[in-house]
């Protein structure tokens, strides 16, 4: 096979181009198979096959930098790039992440975990490479609905003052992100897949002007105005960059020589080239093609047998979150769904199919969906922002300025909050708690189940200020909710275990979240107090100052950053009391956890019952039963 004798790209550049056809067939298959077996993202890295081949046959990596964006298409890139053994540790503890990570590889230039970000950086790199006299090229594949960002505009509006900039943009246009693309850039550029009407005017023109030679240089001022008319090129070009395409992302004759032309056109002096070329996702698995969605981030799988329901009874938080958005719709006619780009993730295609008119993907584009949800706010509306919690990171400012400041009443439903397994650091929402409790009117609350987690959306839902629940991936220990739509007292938190251990003995456990079920089994062990604290914000503070009468020490549990957490809310709290009862803080450690399974990281960040219980006999031997 010739995808075994590829251990890096010089291997692949050594092949005749005719052998290449055949290496994407090996490829592709090698995906599919790798993929069933671990889990990860698969349609768009069906996608990538021919392009990642071109690109290393073409581009003299890794001197040649290339930056892919959004990084979950770059499986190819690393079975070309010397990895390909190491595909079945895929997305697993110690083994290859799903994203590019530079200390993966000398390959994987640019972290990237996030979308909309390879222009800066390769506009960066080249620029660099410019200063020190260094003759190389960057390249920016910029895919899956990351061009609807604000970013990639912001970083082509400065590369374009760069004459000789030695930048390449190919823009995989597959006419998706996670969920279908949506707003106008996407519109846009269909126009040119309808009917490609530039290239066939273009060939008209050329083939009159062939026996007309002296209008040839008429012809050519005439150029780029005609493609104003008639093509999206310009927007690009108006960005100062040298727009060409679209061309077939899965034709390698087509994108060899295409490649070669911008390569050599950007390391003469040419400036920023643009590329833009389509594939498709899920090419060459038809259950892939047939369902992109579905097949995005799988599971393990059978690829005979494609993806099956899963049998789990239980519903996840993501679930519980999407019932309750269109019951509360259903009761209010005023809420308003919005999601950047994350229907189905978030939980939100059967509100869309139930409230179109109040549905609103805004692409990925966190920014403006939180600055859109105060505009609704401040008119009367109740918007309900949903977003994973690592991506409200990249809103921060929108969040303080356009909604905290303004005391606008904007709902945002936090999923994927703390560790989220195989995805990794770059999508753990790990730091929600510390940025979201240190702003003024912000209310922060930590369901420890899935019923409570209908019961505290339908709370923050009825407060006059903005508000945040945050929820992690999965399922929780299985309560059933309420069909009701209950609101919980504000601020107040819930005793779960009492103590009744002797003075000198007396521990409180304040768990945040669905760490509440693992403290209760602590709790029994240690003969704790364990108390259900709901709000990080408000913070039940009479109960704290009840608590620290009757109780020697206290431990604070969350799935969240140590550094300015929960914990350290109840510490502020005590010592503006006047209390120093000894607290021990249990959390996220200050460090950037990997991928794995998620089970097993919290086990090594001591967050497992047996971790807890460790931790706090270490820390409060006089608690222990045995001692």
């Amino acid at each position: 096979m010739t995808l075994e004798s590829i251990n890096d790209p010089a291997d692949l550049r050594k092949l005749e181009r005719e052998a290449l056809p055949a290496l994407a067939d090996e490829l592709r298959q090698f995906v599919i198979d790798s993929v069933s077996k671990t889990g990860g993202h698969l349609s768009s890295n069906l996608g990538t096959v021919e392009l990642s081949i071109a690109l290393h046959y073409v581009f003299d990596t890794p001197h040649d930098r290339i930056v892919w964006d959004v990084g979950h298409q770059s499986y190819p890139h690393k079975i070309l790039t010397g990895r390909r053994e190491r595909m079945s540790t895929l997305r697993q503890f110690n083994g290859l992440s799903g994203f590019p990570r530079r200390a993966e590889s000398e390959y994987d230039t640019f972290g990237t975990g996030h979308s909309s970000t390879s222009i800066s950086a390769a506009m960066g790199m080249a620029r660099a490479a410019q200063t020190k006299g260094e003759q190389r090229v960057a390249v920016a594949i910029i895919g899956d609905g990351a061009m609807s960002a604000g970013m990639p505009f912001e970083a082509m509006n400065n590369a374009g003052v760069y004459d000789d900039l030695p930048l390449i943009v190919i823009l995989n246009d597959n006419d998706m992100s996670i969920s279908p693309a949506v707003g106008a850039l996407n519109r846009y550029l269909a126009r040119l897949l309808s009917g490609n009407i530039y290239s066939a005017t273009k060939k008209g023109i050329d083939s009159v002007l062939s026996i007309a030679p002296p209008l040839r240089e008429f012809a050519k001022r005439l150029e780029d105005h005609a493609k104003g008319m008639v093509s999206p090129s310009t927007i690009f070009q108006e960005f100062g960059f040298n727009y060409f395409g679209p061309i077939d992302g899965h034709d390698l004759d087509a994108l060899l020589p295409m490649l070669q032309n911008v390569r050599r056109l950007a390391i003469e002096g040419g400036g920023p080239q643009f590329l833009h070329v389509v594939t498709r996702k899920g090419q060459g698995y038809m259950l892939a093609e047939e369902d992109p969605v579905l097949y995005h981030g799988p599971g393990k799988f059978n690829p005979q047998e494609g993806i099956k329901a899963s049998a789990s009874g239980k519903q996840t938080f993501t679930q519980v979150f999407g019932e309750w958005l269109c019951d509360m719709a259903h009761a209010d006619p005023l809420l308003i769904g919005i999601t950047p780009a994350m229907r189905e993730g978030s939980g939100l295609v059967e509100f869309e199919k139930r409230f179109p008119d109040r549905y609103y993907d805004v692409g990925i584009a966190e920014q403006h969906a939180v600055t859109f949800a105060a505009g609704m706010a401040c008119e009367g509306m109740k918007p309900v922002v949903a977003i994973y919690s690592t991506f409200l990171q990249r809103a921060y400012d929108q969040l303080i300025h356009d909604v905290a400041i303004q005391d606008l009443p904007v709902v945002f439903a936090l999923d994927r909050a703390g560790l989220v397994g195989a995805d990794g650091a770059t999508h753990a929402g790990a730091y929600d708690i510390p940025f979201l409790r240190c702003i003024p009117n912000m209310l922060l609350m930590t369901p420890a189940d899935e019923s409570e987690c209908r019961d505290l959306l339908t709370t923050a839902y009825r407060q006059p200020h903005p508000s945040a629940v945050r929820y992690p991936r999965g399922s929780g220990v299985g309560t059933k909710p309420s069909p009701e739509l209950r609101s919980l007292p504000l601020g107040k938190a819930e005793v779960r275990r009492q103590s009744t251990a002797p003075a000198g003995r007396r521990l409180a456990i304040l768990a945040f979240g669905t760490l509440l079920y693992p403290a209760l089994d602590v709790g029994e062990a240690l003969n704790a107090t364990v108390v259900n604290m709901r709000f990080v914000k408000p913070l039940d503070v009479d109960l704290l100052k009840t608590l620290a009468q009757t109780h020697d020490c206290f431990v604070t549990l969350e799935d969240g950053s140590i550094q300015g957490g929960a914990g350290s809310a109840c510490l502020e709290a005590l010592a503006q009391l006047g209390i120093n009862t000894p607290v021990l803080q249990l959390g996220l450690p200050d460090a950037f956890i990997e991928h794995g399974d998620y089970s097993l990281l919290m086990a090594k960040c001591g967050l497992d019952a047996e971790g807890i219980k460790t931790a706090i006999t270490t820390r409060f031997p006089e608690i222990n039963p045995e001692n």
